[in-house]
């Protein structure tokens, strides 16, 4: 199936422009990061401690109601979410003190809704220094697997399409931790599943890419590196924008219909996907065009 047909752009033409707009979006990920390793972002309970609950009542309930209950009795910093399947409600509580805080929220909902009992379907807590071990091992497992990838790249393809892929999935994980952090997006493990997973996706994007172009450079076509990666990339274009599109569109479907426990997840996926699709594009391919070149550059110096 061709999408577009026979296209003729020149991606790697347009490096400089793409080189801006990866580089601001690096800079905000990158102190998003450092935001986060201080704790000071938007930090789930995961990696900042806390309580997290999940209720079902018999009869359903509104936002507004119970945390109207909850500031009535002492508790005012409180995260809740609807689950509108079974009259469910998560409440979150960050930083609060391991025991108390699920035994006042308990009491003040069977205070204020005396005709409306609950259960508690399952509840959560997770010390300081266990959130703490998490957010450095969850930073440390990101970058062990930046250097997996680089390694891959390199024995499968060469050292230097090992860097582009590597700078490209770097990029990628920071675009997707600067818009959670502008947004001031909830920090949690299901947000690093996402961010580990559309690392993934993006090699593979980007493996793709790389394969045509290794074909043709083993053609030996004639014409500049910038030619012969325009020609490549333009020859998978509708191949690439086909495969996130569904990718894409399965994603959104979760985004609308999956509830609000992984909204934040799906949104993750979405930035992820559109992200990848560029990277592979703009950011991979270029940096292998300029590599490529000083390699040539030096072999006809020594020549």
């Amino acid at each position: 199936m061709e999408l577009l047909g026979k296209t003729n752009i020149d991606f790697i033409g347009k490096r400089n422009i793409s080189f801006v707009i990866s580089s601001i979006i690096s800079i905000i990920g990158i102190i998003g990061i450092i935001q986060i390793g201080r704790g000071a972002a938007n930090m789930g309970i995961d990696f900042s401690g806390g309580t997290s609950m999940q209720l079902k009542f018999s009869k359903p309930i509104s936002i507004a109601d119970a945390r109207s209950a909850l500031h009535k009795n002492g508790i005012a910093k409180a995260d809740l979410q609807e689950i509108k399947d079974g009259n469910k409600l998560l409440v979150k509580m960050a930083g609060a003190a391991v025991g108390k805080p699920s035994e006042m929220v308990q009491t003040a909902f069977k205070k204020e809704f005396v005709d409306n009992p609950f259960t508690v379907e399952s509840s959560t807590e997770i010390g300081p220094s266990i959130g703490d071990k998490l957010r450095k091992d969850t930073l440390i497992a990101v970058a062990l697997s930046l250097m997996g990838i680089i390694l891959y790249i390199a024995w499968r393809f060469d050292f230097k399409f090992g860097i582009g892929a590597t700078i490209a999935t770097m990029h990628d994980v920071l675009a997707m931790i600067a818009v959670f952090f502008l947004l001031n997006k909830e920090i949690n493990l299901l947000f690093i599943t996402a961010l580990l997973t559309i690392a993934g996706y993006s090699l593979t994007d980007t493996v793709v890419v790389f394969d045509r172009i290794r074909e043709n450079l083993h053609k030996n076509l004639k014409g500049a590196m910038h030619n012969i990666f325009n020609g490549s990339i333009n020859e998978v274009l509708s191949r690439t924008i086909i495969t996130s599109l569904t990718t894409f569109l399965a994603a959104s479907a979760l985004f609308i219909f999956g509830g609000e426990v992984i909204h934040d997840f799906s949104l993750a996926l979405l930035i992820g996907i559109g992200v990848g699709t560029y990277s592979s594009v703009f950011v991979a391919s270029p940096i292998v065009v300029i590599l490529e070149n000083r390699a040539l550059a030096k072999q006809a110096e020594t020549a």
